[in-house]
């Protein structure tokens, strides 16, 4: 059904698909352009993570599809690229909403790519990402004159389901060392730092960024595991291992400050 759109392609308005980053969690962090295409928009497909609140932007008429994971519920990536073609020559304009970057492990390069193969109009609008926004929300400079030059951003699950080799390599320098995705795979990251010799650096794990919600454990990268569970910390976090933690909120740090020199004798 699909390969027989192209016939449509003079239909107005023309099929268009915008993908959009809806920000870290906290709605306020969307962008005008971001509010400007769902406004815009005779579709939107949203994910999980988007706060639904920012619906509220789309016109009375705009159909809204979620095309998320959440328990019970899976649409493959495969399914999502057949919607927006479809919705697209349907009805016009289809927002592909993304939360974060739809360009910072969000797949949306992919949707960009196969819509194109159908003649679709499309463009991308940046989000800004939990990589980075989870970090500050917590009070964690990624970046410190005088303790690091670089922060490294990587996926704690690659496609294969294996944990990056970047992660061992970062933790050969003083970059920062941000992970996505990472939760279910904290005993292999704390188990490398302590094959790097980095078990006692500062580590964070930040869930739910910027969102009421946010909880914020501090410790140490030997640790996370244990980190997680006493604090009860889980998905959707970012994790954040490197001096800079130390820079975290005082109160906080100062919990746990006594248990990170315990450690380090």
């Amino acid at each position: 059904m699909i390969q027989q759109l192209s016939r449509f392609k003079s239909l107005e308005p023309q099929p268009k698909l915008s993908v959009v980053g809806a920000g870290p969690g906290d709605p306020e962090l969307i962008t005008l352009k971001a509010i400007k295409a769902l406004q815009s928009a005779q579709v939107v497909l949203f994910d999980a993570l988007v706060d639904t609140c920012l619906l509220d932007h789309c016109s009375e008429g705009c159909e809204k599809i979620f095309v998320g994971k959440k328990a019970g519920e899976s649409h493959s990536q495969d399914a999502i690229n057949a919607l927006i073609v479809k919705k697209a020559y349907e009805l016009g304009h289809v927002v592909r909403l993304k939360g974060g970057d739809p360009f910072v492990f969000g797949r949306g390069q992919e949707e960009i790519e196969y819509a194109k193969q159908f003649g679709l109009i499309t463009a991308y609008i940046p989000g800004i990402s939990s990589s980075y926004a989870a970090a500050g929300a917590a009070d964690i400079p990624l970046t410190i004159r005088g303790v690091n030059e670089s922060f490294w951003v990587m996926t704690g699950t690659k496609s294969d389901g294996s944990l990056s080799n970047d992660l061992q390599l970062g933790l050969q320098s003083t970059a920062t060392i941000v992970i996505l995705m990472g939760m279910h795979r904290l005993a292999e990251i704390s188990k490398i730092c302590q094959e790097a010799g980095k078990a006692q650096i500062s580590a964070a794990i930040v869930q739910n960024g910027t969102m009421s919600l946010q909880k914020v454990g501090l410790g140490i990268a030997g640790e996370l595991e244990n980190l997680a569970k006493n604090e009860d910390l889980r998905n959707p976090a970012v994790i954040i291992i490197g001096e800079v933690v130390r820079h975290a909120k005082k109160d906080i740090w100062e919990k746990v400050s006594h248990l990170i020199k315990k450690n380090e004798q």
